[in-house]
């Protein structure tokens, strides 16, 4: 949050031509927003694909029982503001391609309002929100694997399928230690790099490759892996992946331009789509019987759950980065979007849970 309150400073003050200037600066043939955006997100989706392996095999993710309210309130998340936003750009002016962006949750900016609130709400909330979130990056990834792929260099594909299957094997040979997983995702991410689909993809498939539960020893690379690299990706990563993208200027921004349909059906889709979504998708999954509400939680804490899955910040800005790559207007427009939606949704979320009674 106070990298994105510094970015939108920076941007908006005397500073603002060497920000820009900065982030266009070229280091090793790719500007330094390019090494952020498709080599430090590589190691933010690395984790992501960590944490989606772990929860499906050992975690709150393990058994149907367990996905099923988790994985209703997902889908919904992601068809009710993808439905809003489509609605806001089906008219003159409007930008179709944009629909995936307020489909995407912040499980970290989420997860943080909840813990600002303490024993306001129970842990089986933060279960709830945890297991929905994944399910949510899981989406995520797969929108923008099949979605937003540009031209494909066959012979570069070809080759990371290549290296796909040499981590494949390295798995079913129970190899625990991680240098060769690792040696082998570095040319992974420069063949997908070079192939057309997005290379931060590459940090999920080698997530999955690495074994959970490795043959001899009981060292989990899994485990051993994301406890490394959570400290940088909560306090590096992201953070300078805000700092990056989150900086617009303001100058000449009217209420009127937010009626623009990008910012007008990202910030709807964020704050409306998501709650309705969510909301409605576990009270038909519930009164079907198909799974019970989280223990000690009441449906107005679920709904501010809810609005609390408004929140998009990384996912959304980097949905839209890819939406509208040669648009700076258009990505603009984007993140004033992803911060109005994600600030609404945040106080109104933390609000409504302020309070104790279920």
């Amino acid at each position: 949050m106070v990298s994105a309150a510094l970015a939108l400073l920076v941007a908006n003050s005397p500073l603002a031509g060497r920000y820009f200037a900065m982030l266009e600066t070229t280091v090793a043939g790719l500007s330094v927003l390019h090494w952020i955006n498709d080599g430090l997100m590589a190691v933010f989706f690395l984790l992501v694909g960590l944490e989606i392996k772990r929860e499906m095999l050992e975690g709150r993710l393990a058994s149907w029982p367990q996905r099923i309210l988790p994985g209703a309130a997902a889908l919904g998340g992601m068809a009710g503001p993808a439905l809003v936003y489509l609605v806001c750009n089906t008219g003159p002016g409007g930008q179709p391609a944009g629909w995936a962006i307020p489909a995407a949750t912040d499980i970290a900016f989420a997860l943080g309002v909840l813990a600002l609130l303490g024993s306001r709400v129970p842990v089986s909330l933060k279960v709830f929100l945890t297991a929905l979130a994944i399910i949510d990056d899981l989406g995520a990834v797969l929108i923008i694997a099949f979605f937003y792929t540009g031209d494909l260099n066959l012979l570069a594909l070809a080759g990371a399928a290549v290296v796909t299957a040499m981590l494949v094997v390295l798995n079913r040979r129970g190899v625990a230690g991680l240098a060769p997983y690792l040696l082998l995702g570095l040319l992974l991410w420069a063949l997908v790099l070079s192939s057309g689909v997005h290379a931060t993809l590459a940090g999920v498939v080698l997530a999955l490759c690495i074994p959970l539960r490795p043959s001899r020893g009981t060292v989990s690379p899994v485990h051993t892996l994301e406890h490394a690299i959570s400290p940088w990706v909560t306090f590096l990563v992201v953070p300078v992946f805000g700092f990056a993208n989150a900086g617009v200027s303001l100058a000449g921004v009217s209420p009127a331009a937010l009626l623009e349909p990008v910012p007008l059906g990202v910030a709807l889709g964020l704050v409306l789509g998501k709650q309705v979504g969510i909301f409605l998708s576990v009270v038909l999954v519930v009164r079907l019987g198909w799974a019970a509400l989280p223990a000690q939680a009441g449906w107005r804490q679920v709904y501010g759950v809810a609005l609390l899955c408004g929140i998009g910040f990384t996912m959304s800005l980097f949905i839209g980065l890819l939406a509208f790559p040669a648009d700076p207007l258009l990505q603009d427009q984007v993140k004033i979007g992803v911060l109005l939606g994600s600030l609404v949704s945040a106080l109104a979320g933390g609000a409504l849970l302020l309070r104790r009674s279920v």
